[in-house]
């Protein structure tokens, strides 16, 4: 498939209704508005990297299933279907779908927050788009926690039955992801410049587009009192 410009519909192994969607998703714009509009994939079940088709039927994505659509409908109108994987420390890993316009990047992102969404073609290379990134990635703590972006992915290297039209989740993209050359972002002296989140910055990094689940919040709940339990008992045995 890697020669391959245009996918057509026999290629991704998709009914004609699901490729309907990603035919009419022929700009940036619309693949941005589509992925936006979709339901944020809290995994209330258990960790999930769904495939195309499995998006296009529960219409909810986290960020490489967002990621995996978007770089779907690119192909389909002969772009190629690339991804960037960006690594962070004491944190989660994001992924964008990759897209060029007149030389210069931009990406799709798929993300309940307010600042890890999709960037404008206007980055001169991945190094740059990446670093828009920095500032604003940030976990629970409140430390800046990106370090690493990857190479293009090229999707084109996976058969579709497994990343498109599969049953039984993407697997093997994520860990292909994983294995793509990355390159660091920030290292050594400059890091101990970096500031954490000032208190109004942690006030808007909580706004988010869909409201986390009940019972993921008392399932965190629950994981942060047994981590206080474990820890109050080691500091025992350590007395």
């Amino acid at each position: 498939m890697l020669g391959k410009r245009f996918a057509r519909r026999q290629d991704l192994g998709l009914t004609p209704a699901e490729f309907a969607v990603l035919r009419r998703l022929d700009s940036p714009r619309r693949i941005e508005e589509f992925v936006y509009g979709l339901k944020q994939n809290f995994e209330l079940g258990g960790e999930t990297c769904l495939t195309v088709r499995g998006v296009l039927r529960t219409r909810r994505a986290h960020c490489i299933e967002g990621a995996m659509l978007a770089a779907c409908a690119f192909w389909v109108h002969g772009e190629p279907p690339l991804l960037l994987d960006m690594r962070a420390v004491h944190d989660f890993d994001h992924v964008v779908a990759l897209y060029r316009r007149h030389g210069h990047w931009g990406a799709i992102s798929k993300t309940n927050g307010i600042f890890l969404r999709s960037r404008d073609p206007v980055y001169r290379d991945l190094r740059e788009l990446a670093m828009s990134y920095f500032h604003e990635y940030a976990n629970r703590r409140n430390h800046k926690t990106l370090r690493e972006y990857s190479l293009p992915y090229d999707l084109r290297r996976v058969d579709p039955r497994v990343w498109v039209s599969g049953e039984q989740g993407a697997w093997e993209v994520a860990a292909a992801l994983d294995d793509v050359r990355h390159f660091a972002l920030v290292a050594g002296r400059p890091l101990r410049l970096v500031s954490r989140r000032d208190p109004f910055e942690r006030r808007a990094g909580a706004l988010s587009q869909y409201r986390t689940p009940r019972a993921l919040i008392e399932k965190e709940k629950l994981l942060k009192a047994k981590r206080s339990l474990a820890a109050r008992k080691r500091n025992k045995t350590r007395r």
